[in-house]
């Protein structure tokens, strides 16, 4: 196994854990007895957990590597999922939610920052291929799952199986990680002890933000929107979220050769404009499944913005790689888990459907800033650039 499949394999390992809960949330949501609000305000837990994690575990990442990291965060974080569904009340859920955010967080920081070396390394683009295997994951936990749930399998069963695989999983992936070298025009500086967004990135976290709000519109509400809305078995409601990890997944497996052509900018607005498109027709969908094909393009338009705005904030010079990545995933990832919360609000208060409309205007923000992304193709090499003799 190449040292940078081993960090695909994180993101995949990762995906199947978490998707698993994500994919049982409407059952969650039943067997605590919480409205749509309720549960959006449990969620936020994580999104706080997740903040602190991306603002404070850069100098802790750097200390114990790559490998450790893996195993803290991902183990950890699984074991904390596992363990939710025996909870009695949402009080209980809460500082699970918490911590297993945090280690959510520091695990976002170190597999970017370990795909941005590896491609400085290996010469070629590979950020978008490691989040497809995130995508690729909770396509495959997704399926199982909306099988399971047709099938009547507890939530507790699910996820203590889900997390056997996750121990299994990750000892053979982890065990031969090792630390890909620091890009040779990166920051030498010391990363400091808090991570904090700059001026210069603000941009970059409004593009990484817009798509991971769909995300977690598709990921966290689409079952639960199918239920409400067309009333359907649990089956065809799952195949909400399968669909959308599965074309997100096959987006970001194989954009990086489009990437390379054009340009991070061209594809992203594309991208983005898709991604609106997915929002209103599943705002206004009439039947079922013109629902699902919104949720298809939701999953494609989303796909490869955040690694590409990822990508730019590694390869920013002015502060050291781990803390521009870290800076720009407290806003990011916040959205990802704080959104889910937000729109549940608004399912609450002004129907399922408007939530979906309420995420359309962060996409259009994004693209009125896109120009923050490279206007033409970028080398990944981290060498620098043969010198050209004059004359």
């Amino acid at each position: 196994m190449q040292p940078h499949h081993r960090i695909f394999g994180v993101f995949f390992i990762f995906a199947l854990s978490m998707g698993a809960l994500l994919s049982r949330l409407p059952d969650l949501q039943r067997s605590l007895h919480l409205t749509e609000g309720q549960l959006g305000l449990t969620l936020i837990a994580m999104s706080c957990g997740a903040l602190v994690g991306l603002t404070f575990s850069s100098p802790l990442i750097v200390r114990l590597g790559a490998r450790s990291t893996a195993y803290v965060t991902v183990l950890g974080a699984s074991a904390l999922y596992a363990v939710v569904p025996w909870m009695p009340s949402a009080i209980w859920v809460t500082p699970l939610f918490f911590v297993a955010g945090i280690l959510a967080g520091a695990l976002e920081i170190n597999v970017n920052l370990e795909t941005d070396r590896h491609e400085a390394r290996l010469g070629y683009r590979i950020m978008n291929r490691a989040h497809g295997m995130w995508s690729l994951g909770f396509f495959v936990t997704a399926f199982i799952s909306a099988g399971v749930r047709q099938l009547g399998v507890s939530m507790q069963m699910h996820l203590l199986v889900a997390l056997l695989v996750v121990i299994v999983a990750g000892v053979i992936v982890f065990s031969g990680i090792e630390n890909a070298p620091v890009r040779v025009d990166s920051h030498d500086g010391k990363a400091p002890l808090v991570a904090f967004p700059t001026l210069g990135l603000a941009a970059l976290c409004l593009i990484g933000a817009s798509p991971l709000l769909v995300e977690g519109a598709g990921i966290d509400w689409s079952a639960i929107y199918m239920r409400d809305v067309f009333a359907v078995e649990p089956f065809v409601g799952g195949l909400s979220i399968t669909l959308f990890s599965l074309f997100m997944a096959i987006a970001r497996l194989s954009i990086d050769p489009v990437v390379d052509r054009f340009s991070p900018r061209a594809v992203a607005t594309a991208l983005l404009v898709v991604a609106a498109a997915g929002l209103i027709l599943v705002a206004m969908a009439p039947h079922p499944y013109a629902a699902l094909l919104g949720f298809v393009l939701m999953g494609i338009g989303c796909s490869a913005v955040y690694p590409l705005a990822v990508s730019a904030a590694a390869q920013r010079n002015d502060r050291p790689a781990s803390v521009n990545v870290a800076a720009l995933g407290q806003l990011t990832f916040v959205v990802f888990f704080v959104g889910p919360p937000l729109l549940g609000f608004i399912a609450e208060n002004w129907g399922i459907r408007f939530s979906y409309w309420a995420c359309v205007p962060l996409i259009v923000a994004s693209l009125l800033v896109i120009k923050a992304l490279a206007p033409r193709p970028v080398k990944v090499f981290s060498e620098p650039e043969p010198a050209t003799p004059h004359g």
